[in-house]
């Protein structure tokens, strides 16, 4: 894949307890930055409960639309554990017992802990491919452009080395942060005509609260140093000339 080719892809957050509220969400920031340091840019975030048509419906949506697809969670041992068997259905392909990660497990745990429960980790729709885990055990798997990873954020960090060879990405994303004593409204002109001269750049801006200090943090996003460095010159001549102060977050 060339290098100047733009590679996409969606993140989907599997799981009740993420609705609910009774588990933040950390891996959405984990697998975006990591993305975007191999040059994949996250286009799209989505969160399913655990329901099947759901995620049949949400996984083929988004395979289609994007080059990788990457799931957290519902690849456990409970009842509620059902992203394999509908990935499996969503691709139309046989929910069966994966035979090398069966010997993986097997060879993990101790004579008679390999019950029926964690049994059900291997089942995986037929012919995946295996995205092994150095912390627990259990691997993950990918089909296609579909990559199925744990919800538990430090196993799925662990991870994410297994995955370099297996997603391909353009060049890295490169990001600047100038953050301000200001308020949106203060600089919102000024920042929109810096964006109309620069297209091919992302420029954001979030209002932040910090030690005390209220201010605006402006986010550059470009493929291209020369770019955020152009656009960076641009913004710090009209926050010199509106008298802006520039503060270390």
């Amino acid at each position: 894949m060339s290098k100047n080719i733009k590679v996409n892809a969606a993140i989907l957050i599997i799981g009740n307890e993420i609705l609910s509220g009774r588990t933040q969400d950390t891996n959405t920031s984990t697998l975006a930055n990591w993305l975007n340091s191999i040059g994949v840019k996250v286009a799209e975030v989505r969160v399913v409960p655990d329901e099947e048509k759901i995620i049949v419906d949400t996984v083929n949506l988004l395979r289609k639309n994007y080059d990788y697809v990457l799931t957290t969670g519902g690849i456990g041992p409970t009842h509620d554990d059902i992203t394999a068997k509908s990935v499996a259905m969503a691709f139309g392909k046989k929910y069966e017992i994966h035979k090398e990660a069966f010997k993986i497990l097997e060879s993990y745990y101790k004579p008679g802990e390999f019950n029926e429960g964690r049994q059900k980790m291997v089942w995986m729709p037929e012919d995946a491919e295996l995205i092994l885990n150095p912390t627990s055990g259990a691997p993950g798997f990918s089909v296609d452009n579909v990559f199925c990873l744990p919800g538990v954020p430090s196993i799925l960090k662990s991870m994410l080395g297994g995955l370099k060879n297996k997603i391909v990405g353009g060049e890295p994303i490169l990001s600047l942060t100038i953050s301000l004593k200001t308020v949106e409204s203060e600089i919102a002109n000024s920042l929109t005509k810096v964006q109309d001269q620069n297209k091919d750049v992302e420029i954001g801006s979030y209002p932040f609260f910090h030690a005390g200090k209220l201010g605006v943090s402006i986010v550059i996003r470009s493929e291209n140093q020369s770019k955020i460095d152009e656009c960076n010159s641009q913004i710090l001549k009209f926050v010199n000339e509106k008298k802006i102060e520039v503060v270390d977050r």
